[in-house]
């Protein structure tokens, strides 16, 4: 082969070019967004019944990922294999819905049938291609038109910045979508209720130790206590509490080593941190575990509300109950 390469300075660069390539083709398509693109994000938002992907060969598996991420983040959708639409799974399609269709070129045969189904049940159809004078653009209500512009292979045959394009365009779809419809945290969770992005938005209510296992002295009690207190709550802390119940502060290991000489006669409220850190107990547990490295510390209490109101600690959370589930 003409372009065989066979050093390692070689295959650096030519792994640059190409990054290089793809990341220059998604910054003219970040300028080639027009008033098509908010039309298609309406459409999509407004979709009564479900959004159905479909796209053929390289498109199509970027089109089936795309299906994906919508039905993620709030958006109920489908792929459909244009193929396979032709042969009955066009009764996937129905009124209601709205047709997104990835092409390059735009040409591809086996779109013809569901495009035409499409029309007759008249379903809006958002195309994407490069070429403005092909099937797909011609029968697409709303037209999104990607740059034209060489794939990363060598011969400018395999999909390679075309479907990088086709996948950063769904995915911007997709989030903007997102946004249109207000998701929030509590709805994604909905929707991952399995696996690392299930438990990063699970709340820290739901791993912390409860009101059982809190290592809680008065601020009045002396420090052979609180030491007590530290040692057999293996959380390597004390938190010190008014005649309320609010946490007024925190004994740690380094308060000890700074107050060393009075603790046999010192109180809690003598050799206490005041106004320790805390978390709120709806805090998502991926969000604890970076609160606690930001601060560099092991462990906090859990509280209602870590804004409004008094500091009532619910529970406390460990850095290692974090890492055990599995964040990271």
């Amino acid at each position: 082969m003409d372009n065989k390469i066979d050093s390692v300075d070689e295959v650096l660069k030519r792994g640059r070019e190409v990054i290089s390539a793809e990341a220059d083709a998604l910054g003219q398509l970040a300028l080639l967004l027009d008033g098509a693109f908010p039309e298609a994000c309406a459409a999509i938002n407004q979709v009564r019944r479900q959004l159905v992907v479909t796209g053929m060969g390289k498109s199509g598996h970027i089109a089936r990922k795309v299906a994906a991420t919508f039905a993620a983040t709030g958006t109920p959708a489908i792929y459909i294999h244009p193929s396979e639409a032709g042969h009955g799974d066009l009764g996937m399609l129905s009124t209601g819905d709205v047709l997104l269709v990835f092409s390059n070129s735009g040409n591809t045969p086996e779109l013809r049938a569901i495009l035409s189904y499409a029309r007759k049940k008249q379903i809006p159809i958002i195309g994407v291609a490069a070429r403005r004078n092909s099937l797909l653009i011609d029968l697409a209500d709303i037209q999104l038109l990607l740059p034209r512009i060489p794939e990363a292979c060598p011969v400018s045959v395999a999909p390679t910045t075309s479907t990088t394009m086709q996948l950063a365009l769904g995915d911007a779809l997709a989030m903007t979508v997102m946004d249109l419809r207000g998701v929030s945290k509590n709805h994604l969770r909905a929707l991952h209720p399995a696996g690392s992005i299930g438990l990063a938005l699970a709340p820290v209510s739901e791993i912390m130790h409860g009101a059982d296992r809190l290592p809680l002295v008065s601020e009045d009690a002396g420090m052979p206590e609180a030491i007590s207190v530290m040692t057999s709550g293996c959380f390597g802390l004390a938190g010190v509490i008014d005649r309320t119940g609010t946490l007024v502060g925190i004994i740690t290991d380094g308060d000890l080593r700074r107050r060393f000489g009075v603790l046999t006669t010192a109180f809690a409220r003598e050799v206490m941190t005041q106004a320790p850190k805390v978390i709120p107990a709806d805090m998502p547990a991926g969000e604890a575990l970076v609160f606690l490295n930001d601060n560099k510390i092991t462990a906090a209490f859990v509280v209602e509300d870590a804004e409004v109101g008094p500091r009532l600690p619910l529970g406390i959370i460990h850095i290692h109950d974090l890492l055990r589930h599995g964040l990271n």
